[in-house]
């Protein structure tokens, strides 16, 4: 049997603390929608989308 290994990138409640955004944006050129995914601070997610 193969032993599973499950990896985390948070410790405690600091991986927490940030949120994957998706944005849609439309391009001025074609017209097209397409999507901007970042990762950002919590604190920040309103501003993000202002």
């Amino acid at each position: 049997m193969a032993k599973k290994t499950v990896a985390t990138l948070q410790t405690g409640n600091e991986g927490r603390t940030y949120s994957k955004v998706i944005k849609m944006i439309k391009s001025p050129k074609t017209g097209a929608y397409c999507f901007e995914e970042k990762m950002v601070p919590n604190d920040d997610v309103k501003a993000y989308f202002k």
